[in-house]
């Protein structure tokens, strides 16, 4: 038996609009990960057995390495429809904001999500939800918006409308926010939902070698350069940093979701408890973080105080205008800054 963790306000009024909508448009955040695409198509093949006229809607392409997901055929990217998407969304019913707690983190969609005239759900597990929506349903306390999603069918009463193909996706969407069921994945709960999921038919074997195992040749390649050449060790910290140019990544033709772990890989190594990677984005004028930490250490502090950033305990990002150089300076002096605690003086 699963707690009812949100709220029954909610769930009645999120009844009320699912009932009352014709059109409903799902939207998550830039650079859309496992989460993001498996929260929004999972609510999507649940919105469609109730039939409804639903769409999803992400700025950006992802990783092809989600893209076996049933329905990820059907997902609208905005920067390549952008007038097909205005669209939708302006005559959208309800707008569901799936992973994201602000408007800025759906990157050019956000004027038209706020001037639409539907109405707005957030269905997220990040701190600090904005001011944007009317019905907020905010669980930090829970790994996965995937894993919200779930809940929330329930609660409304269907689970029985949870099709095989949607329990694949907010399967896919908690296992990849949680590194594989190995952080932030402590609550007994997540793993009775896993229970329910398999009993829909789903293969969680197949999803896992779907995801991790079918990297290309030069991805392997990259990790052996990362590694080997770019991994940079703080033992006085018990910390790690791997960083990688833009021109690094063009040498072993990089492609969307090809450095998704890497900045996991240190964490693999005795008294390491703090990762850092730093990435020149592809389509930008910056420079991606990705923080990874085990047991206390806060790395969603760090990337709030020195990346413009947020994110969970152990697993968090940011992001960083400026050269490579001054952004491994910023990490350095994050070290200092944390160093008590990275050393388990507090």
């Amino acid at each position: 038996m699963l707690s009812k963790v949100i709220a029954q306000s909610s769930i009645d009024h999120v009844e009320k609009w699912f009932e009352k909508a014709d059109k409903i448009v799902i939207v998550s955040h830039v650079s859309p990960d496992g989460d993001a695409l498996g929260s929004s198509l999972g609510l999507w093949h649940f919105l469609n057995s109730q039939d409804k006229n639903v769409h999803v809607i992400v700025p950006n392409v992802f990783p092809d390495f989600l893209k076996w997901m049933p329905g990820a055929k059907e997902v609208i990217i905005y920067n390549r429809y952008k007038e097909f998407a205005d669209k939708i969304i302006q005559e959208a019913d309800v707008i569901c904001c799936l992973d994201f707690n602000v408007l800025s983190r759906i990157d050019e969609m956000e004027e038209v999500v706020r001037t639409s005239p539907g109405r707005k759900m957030i269905v997220d597990h990040h701190l600090y939800p904005g001011d944007f929506a009317r019905i907020v349903i905010s669980h930090p306390e829970i790994s996965s918006t995937s894993e919200l999603v779930f809940r929330l069918i329930c609660q409304l009463g269907n689970f029985g409308d949870i099709t095989k193909e949607g329990a694949e996706c907010i399967y896919t969407g908690m296992m990849t926010d949680t590194g594989g069921f190995t952080y932030n994945s402590n609550n007994r709960e997540i793993y009775t939902i896993i229970g329910e999921l398999l009993s829909k038919g789903i293969d969680k074997d197949e999803i896992y070698r779907r995801v991790f195992n079918t990297y290309s040749e030069e991805r392997l390649r990259m990790m052996g350069y990362v590694l080997y050449d770019k991994m940079q060790v703080y033992p006085q910290f018990k910390a790690a940093m791997i960083s990688l140019t833009r021109a690094e990544q063009n040498k072993f033709q990089c492609v969307k979701g090809d450095t998704e772990g890497f900045v996991n890989l240190p964490l693999s190594m005795k008294n390491v408890r703090f990762s850092v990677f730093l990435r020149e984005d592809t389509e930008k004028d910056m420079i991606k973080i990705s923080l990874r930490s085990v047991g206390n250490f806060p790395c969603n502090k760090v990337a709030a105080e020195f990346f413009n950033g947020g994110g969970h305990l152990n697993a968090s990002g940011g992001e960083f205008y400026g050269t490579m150089d001054e952004a491994i300076d910023l990490f350095k002096q994050s070290l200092v800054r944390y160093e008590d605690l990275l050393l388990g003086k507090k």
